[in-house]
């Protein structure tokens, strides 16, 4: 048994934030909540307050502060509480391990402030390695920060590593040291998979966030629909694991059950398998090398009783092709990618946009906005800022092809 373990948790009212509490509230011998974080889910957030009583709360919004905080003290909990992007750093880099759960471009700074301060990185925020790839595992090295991927996949993967490849944290490439020929990169297929191209542009929100076999927020829901999710997988993957874009395949596999597989130069492949949950990723990654009982049941093979495969169809899904121009294109590309998907998901959402207009937006964007190598985290903020822009342009104009 180790010494406790402080966490914080960014994004704790999402679904993975939601997730982490249950396995940490599972272990209370071995973890203690030091910090929770949200956005406007003040409700969901002041119940876990009266749950786990971290020593600090951080809302995103600084003008939602005093309220809440009064709230606080008049229910007499002990949690101070702090807001913006400064409070966001400040616990993210104050706790033993910070579970990088904030979704899109809004959870890159906290990210970088835990990975700055050598703390236990659990990301499940992949926009941080999407939008500032190269700057972030320089950091993670130079920091001596220990980064566990979240993502089922990548977490898959992980697993699927040799333990010195995993004890190298992000330093040794495992096709260099580790005799990976390929990864095997997989994903449902989402709710679309077999519908036909034509009825696309008429899908509402509520069927692109009716996911066949995850509960997820409604902005990751959207993009396992159009399978941008797999796209920004894709990129982060390359960074995680050392490698170019075409040494990892992705696999449509709608059981979501093999959650991602390596290949290896003697032929051999491993596979991670288990039901969707994310509460086994989550508590791998928490107790990493050791494991712990994450409350997830047993994967039932005999009842599964079949796994399936089959190529993912660019013609219906562009967004996979988008990914992986801008993961060979690199520079601030993938940053684009990520702010033009961010602005045309919200607008699908607010029925501005329709589902097959997500990408033809991303793809003007990707046309217009100028690439550049990025030297600094300001250089990634502002490919973001200008691509946000020039998207909201685009729809305001109504001038997508």
């Amino acid at each position: 048994m180790g010494v406790m373990q402080s966490v914080t948790v960014l994004g704790s009212t999402g679904s993975i934030g939601v997730n982490t509490l249950d396995v940490l509230a599972r272990h209370p011998e071995r973890y203690s909540v030091y910090a929770l974080t949200a956005n406007r889910s003040l409700d969901t957030l002041f119940a876990q307050l009266e749950q786990f009583s971290p020593r600090y709360a951080v809302l995103a919004d600084i003008e939602l502060v005093h309220a809440f905080a009064e709230r606080v003290r008049k229910a007499g909990l002990p949690t101070e509480i702090l807001g913006g992007e400064a409070g966001l750093c400040t616990v993210a880099r104050e706790a033993d391990v910070t579970m990088a759960a904030i979704v899109g471009a809004a959870g890159l700074l906290p990210t970088m402030a835990a990975v700055e301060a050598g703390r236990k990185v659990l990301l499940a925020n992949k926009e941080a390695l999407v939008m500032a790839g190269p700057l972030f595992m320089d950091a993670v090295q130079r920091c001596g920060a220990t980064l566990l991927p979240i993502d089922s996949e990548h977490n898959a993967i992980f697993q699927c590593l040799p333990m010195q490849v995993q004890q190298g944290n992000g330093q040794l490439s495992p096709f260099l040291h580790g005799g990976v020929k390929r990864v095997l990169l997989t994903g449902s297929g989402g709710p679309f998979r077999n519908t036909a191209s034509a009825e696309l542009a008429d899908v509402t929100p509520d069927q692109a966030c009716a996911h066949p076999n995850w509960s997820m927020g409604r902005k990751i829901s959207v993009d396992s629909a159009t399978m941008m999710n797999k796209g920004l997988e894709l990129i982060e993957a390359c960074w995680l694991f050392h490698t170019e874009p075409a040494n990892i395949d992705i696999i449509v596999h709608p059981q979501s059950v093999i959650h991602s597989m390596v290949e290896y130069i003697d032929g051999s492949v491993l596979a991670q398998l288990g039901n969707p949950d994310m509460r086994t990723p989550i508590a791998h990654a928490l107790a990493w090398p050791e494991r712990v009982a994450s409350g997830v049941g047993s994967l039932d093979i005999i009842a599964q009783a079949r796994l399936d495969f089959e190529a993912p169809d660019e013609e219906r899904f562009p967004c996979l092709r988008l990914a992986r121009e801008a993961a060979v294109r690199g520079g601030t590309a993938p940053a684009v990618l990520n702010a033009a998907n961010e602005v045309a998901v919200e607008a699908f959402l607010d029925g501005r946009l329709d589902f097959t207009s997500i990408a033809k937006l991303i793809e003007q964007v990707m046309a217009v906005v100028v690439i550049v190598e990025p030297h600094s985290l300001e250089d990634v903020q502002q490919a973001d800022r200008e691509s946000r822009v020039c998207a909201m342009k685009f729809i305001l104009n109504k001038t997508l092809a």
